[in-house]
């Protein structure tokens, strides 16, 4: 039997960046991701974001991939809030996403982010992050 153990840090947002998850609605929403995630043998560490993205701290298994994985994830929880009527018009995530590696001397570090991503935005907005992230790694778009 095979063992891995590959952590990524998966980001991905509202379309069109609607700010429509607010604290009572993410609380909701990452309760029912995490049930359905352990439902669909997915390991998710940790959950978190703001109101109009999502972060999760996961560890792939041996036969998954971050693109089916992420499918998994943002399709069924489309699917929830709208059969639900979370939210007051018909919900969407973004189609594009980014995934990056997390060495395991860095998931304490990466949880921590997670976790208080509405305490980090107060100090740096979105644009200013993106900008940083674009300079030090050289890339034009998340995706």
């Amino acid at each position: 039997m095979p063992y891995v153990k590959i952590w990524v840090h998966l980001v991905f947002g509202t379309k069109n960046h609607e700010q429509v998850l607010k604290d009572d609605i993410s609380k909701q929403l990452y309760e029912h991701i995490l049930q359905n995630t352990r439902a669909k043998n997915i390991f998710l560490a940790y959950i978190g974001g703001i109101d109009d993205r999502l972060h999760c701290l996961i560890s792939l298994g041996v036969e998954q991939s971050i693109a089916k994985v992420t499918m998994l994830i943002k399709g069924e929880s489309s699917h929830w809030i709208n059969k639900e009527g979370i939210v007051r018009t018909k919900f969407e995530w973004a189609d594009e996403y980014y995934a990056g590696s997390v060495g395991a001397s860095q998931v304490d570090i990466t949880a921590n982010y997670i976790l208080n991503q509405r305490e980090h935005h107060r100090r740096k907005t979105f644009t200013e992050e993106y900008a940083e992230f674009i300079k030090e790694y050289g890339f034009s778009k998340l995706g």
